[in-house]
């Protein structure tokens, strides 16, 4: 028996010509580190039984395209900041374990480069590749990029031949670097000391490869005592060199305030216009046209802290163990509704924010789990990605909504509904949230600009609703099926569009 709840009316207004920007499809990114079963137990476990001669899954290869990632950052990450790239290459046999500080553990690079790009061949997404900036400098980054793209004739080139690729990987995207503003980072600098780093690598990368795009750091937070001033000054230093600076944003219930919690979106969308703003303000003192484009090459829904404020999943008390169940946090529909929110804030910055990876992919806060031996499921998460992966394309469009707000502790008032919309030659996708805790929301949306710019009729093709009574609820590995998506209550009657939005939902609505 499902709850009485209160209903609030929303009204919205999709009007095509409303637009943000085009979409890059890069926005649908992934991220791919080795931590803890990620990699291995995740996608690669060979004697699976739907491993393939490769020891890849192949029900995770299915899941993974079917969840329709883009691009995917790889291999890290605070991993990268240790990595030594060369580990990963040549006869597995003969290749080092090495102790990984990042994650407490040992890596026993089975799966490097070459593995990697064999696995992204089968999922269909591109390589997006991050250089360790932490332990090492710009040469040993030269050293992976001649490697990866180069077609001279040179000792790298002819050694990835040897190692079985004859051509380039032709990785198009670069990160220099991972976080390198947090103090847990191996090679942790300061953002001056950074900026000169990442200057000189940013250069040296474009000389041997002027297509590359490249990604510099900003900060791992917007609650890092050094927001603002970090993004600054590194682009001081960086800003004629680089394509990208990143994002890095992750976000869960506290204190058991899922209201709050529903603001999530709010808070990203502050810290994307702050850091535009802070480029935005570099370029003009550079009497500069350029534009820096944003990477929120990480984001999601990350129970990092317990309840009372203390850091949850403490590797170092575990020695240095293979592959250790680290970061496997189960989601609930809570959890899910604000993850679709997010990404409605992703499509309504399309203009500046060009590329984003979900991090991560595999059983590490992940929308994918496995089990040894066992089964693969999708998590909560998994459905709002996957739906809005394949629906939006073409150009996003803003929906302004009138439906009311609630207070945020942190935030201020916040709109209770949260819209946007994305227009392509095929039809329109509506992606909407209804973030009250408390009322169902009976939204109206004025289609008459939409149908007069067409010169016809719309219908709703097809509905998604993901709500539960119980905002709780999650799929685990006895119940991979508790938590699902059904046809929302969607109906068109002339130039108006109805949509019921229970409390704590989200929901697509494809119109053809």
């Amino acid at each position: 028996m499902r709850k009485m709840q209160a209903m609030t009316d929303a009204t919205a207004r999709l009007d095509p010509y409303n637009e943000v920007s085009d979409i890059d499809r890069r926005i649908f990114g992934g991220f791919v580190e080795h931590l803890g079963r990620h990699i291995y137990d995740g996608i690669f476990e060979p004697g699976h039984p739907s491993a393939d001669a490769a020891g890849f899954r192949q029900d995770v290869i299915d899941l993974v395209k079917e969840l329709g990632v883009s691009t995917i950052r790889y291999p890290g990450g605070n991993f990268v900041s240790g990595y030594k790239w060369e580990d990963g290459i040549g006869p597995v046999e003969d290749r080092p374990r090495r102790l990984d500080l990042a994650w407490h553990s040992t890596e026993t690079n089975e799966v490097g480069l070459h593995e990697f790009q064999e696995w992204l061949d089968r999922v269909g997404s591109d390589l997006m590749m991050a250089v360790n900036l932490g332990t090492r400098d710009t040469a040993e980054a030269l050293d992976l990029l001649e490697y990866a793209n180069s077609d001279a004739d040179t000792t790298w080139t002819a050694q990835r031949a040897a190692n079985g690729r004859p051509d380039p990987f032709a990785v198009k995207m670069w990160c220099l670097g991972n976080e390198m503003d947090g103090p847990w980072q191996v090679g942790h600098r300061n953002a001056d000391d950074y900026g000169k780093i990442a200057m000189r690598t940013a250069k040296a990368m474009r000389m041997l490869d002027p297509s590359v795009e490249l990604v510099v750091c900003g900060s791992s937070g917007r609650g890092m005592p050094t927001f603002g001033s970090w993004e600054r000054t590194v682009l001081e230093h960086t800003f004629d060199d680089v394509d990208f600076i990143s994002c890095h944003s992750y976000y869960q219930e506290m204190g058991g305030n899922a209201q709050e919690f529903l603001a999530s979106g709010v808070d990203m969308a502050k810290f994307i216009e702050s850091v535009v703003a802070i480029a935005d303000t570099v370029a003009a003192t550079k009497k500069s046209d350029k534009r820096i484009m944003i990477s929120f090459d990480e984001w999601n829904v990350w129970y990092l802290h317990n309840e009372e404020g203390g850091q949850n999943d403490k590797p170092e008390e575990r020695g240095w163990p293979v592959a250790p169940r680290l970061l496997e946090d189960q989601y609930h529909a809570l959890d899910a509704v604000v993850f679709g929110d997010l990404m409605i804030t992703l499509l309504q910055h399309a203009d500046r924010v060009r590329s984003a990876s979900l991090a991560q992919l595999v059983n590490v806060i992940a929308p994918i789990m496995t089990e040894p031996g066992g089964i693969a499921w999708k998590q909560t998460t998994f459905f709002p990605f996957s739906i809005t992966s394949r629906l939006a394309n073409g150009r996003a469009v803003r929906v302004p909504v009138d439906a009311g707000t609630f207070t945020s502790e942190k935030l201020g008032e916040v709109a209770k509904v949260n819209a946007v919309a994305t227009v392509d030659d095929e039809g329109v996708s509506l992606f909407v949230v209804n973030r009250s805790t408390t009322d169902a929301a009976d939204l109206k949306v004025d289609l008459s600009p939409l149908v007069s710019a067409l010169g016809r009729s719309v219908t709703v093709s097809e509905s998604h609703l993901l709500h539960e009574d119980d905002i709780y609820a999650a799929n685990t590995l006895t119940d991979p099926e508790r938590v699902g998506v059904r046809a929302a209550d969607a109906s068109v009657d002339g130039s108006t569009l109805s949509v019921s939005l229970p409390a704590v939902s989200w929901a697509a609505i494809r119109l053809s």
